[in-house]
C-alpha cells in the first residue's frame, strides 16, 4: 500500500506530496517541525508538540495555517489513512513558495504537511548494551545566533555534529557550547545520575527543551530522586554513576561510554533501565487516540 502524505489540505500518495524548489523551507531551511510519536493508535503528548510547534512558529513570524485542533485532527487522519498504529509522524511548515531572496514577505502561503511512517533510531541491542559517544568539535548554536529552543528546519549545526559522530565510528556526538558546557547530542537531549541526583542542562546552554526530556525529568522525581538543570562539563559525565539520553524517536536509551571513558559499570544502568520501563508504561496513559 502506499504511503499518503497530508500536504496543504489533502491527503495525497506520496509520489505526489511534492514541494516547489521555489519553497523557502527548502531554498533557506525557513520553517519548522515537530516529531511525534504513536503507540498503539495513540499519539503521545500530542498537544505539548503542536504548543512548542506554534511557539517556534511565533518566534520566527510564521503563519500557521491551520489551528492547533485543526491539526490535531489532520495528525491523527494521516495515522488512520496509513493503518499505523505505531508510528513516527513528521509535522512541517515552512514558509512557502517564494522568490530567491530572503524576504518572508514575498512568501504568501505557508506549505504544511504531515509524514506518518514506521521509524527504529537505534537497534534493539543499543538499548540493552548501551551508547558510546563522543564529544564532537562543532559547537552547539549560540542561542542568540540561532536558539536550539527553536524547532527549525536549520538543523546544519546537529548534521555536522553527526558526521563528526560517525567519521569518529560512535553512535551519537555531544556538542558544548562556546563556553565548553556540555548542552546536548545531535538528536537527543542528555542527563546523567550520580548518587539520588538526576541532572541535564539548562535550556540558557543552548538545548532543545525536549518533551521526552520533561516526561523524564518528572518520572525521575517520582521516583524519588532529585532532578534538577544545571551547567556542567564532561568531568561531570565521566564521572557520573548513569548517563542516559531522551528523545522523541530514541524515548530513553542509555549510555555505556563517553570519548573512550567507561561509564559507571560500563553497562546500562538501574535507574536507566527503571526510567525505560516506567515511559513505556505511561505512553498509553498519555497519548491522543486515533
Amino acid at each position: 500500500m502506499s504511503l499518503k502524505i497530508y500536504l496543504n489540505d489533502r491527503l495525497v500518495e506520496k509520489d505526489k506530496a511534492t514541494v516547489s524548489v521555489f519553497d523557502h523551507g527548502l531554498l533557506y531551511g525557513d520553517g519548522v517541525f515537530e516529531g511525534i510519536r504513536s503507540y498503539d493508535g495513540l499519539v503521545f503528548k500530542l498537544r505539548e508538540h503542536l504548543d512548542r510547534l506554534f511557539e517556534s512558529a511565533h518566534t520566527l513570524m510564521l503563519d500557521i495555517p491551520m489551528t492547533k485542533s485543526e491539526l490535531e485532527r489532520a495528525v491523527i487522519g494521516t495515522l488512520k489513512a496509513n493503518h499505523l498504529k505505531d508510528a513516527y509522524i513528521r509535522l512541517v511548515v515552512t514558509r512557502g513558495v517564494g522568490d530567491l531572496g530572503l524576504d518572508p514577505r514575498k512568501c504568501p502561503r505557508p506549505t504544511l504537511f504531515i509524514i506518518a511512517d514506521k521509524i527504529s533510531l537505534y537497534p534493539k541491542e543499543y538499548y540493552e548494551k548501551g551508547l558510546t559517544l563522543v564529544t564532537v568539535p562543532t559547537v552547539r548554536n549560540h542561542p542568540e545566533a540561532l536558539n536550539p529552543q527553536l524547532k527549525t528546519l536549520n538543523y546544519l549545526n546537529n548534521i555536522l555534529a553527526k558526521i563528526e559522530a560517525t567519521t569518529a565510528g560512535v553512535d551519537e556526538g555531544i556538542l558544548l557550547n562556546a563556553q565548553g558546557y556540555v548542552t546536548e547530542c545531535t538528536g537527543e537531549n542528555i542527563f546523567f545520575i550520580k548518587g539520588k541526583s538526576i541532572v541535564t542542562p539548562p535550556p540558557y546552554v543552548g538545548i532543545l527543551k525536549g518533551i521526552t526530556r520533561d516526561v523524564a525529568m518528572r518520572l525521575g522525581s517520582e521516583l524519588g530522586f532529585s532532578v534538577r538543570e544545571a551547567v556542567f562539563t564532561r568531568h561531570d559525565l565521566y564521572t557520573a554513576d548513569e548517563v542516559f539520553l531522551t528523545g522523541t524517536a530514541a524515548e530513553i536509551v542509555p549510555v555505556v561510554r563517553i570519548d573512550n571513558r567507561v561509564i559507571g559499570a560500563g553497562r546500562p544502568g538501574k535507574t536507566t533501565l527503571r526510567l525505560t520501563k516506567e515511559f513505556r508504561k505511561l505512553t498509553p496513559k498519555e497519548g491522543v487516540r486515533s
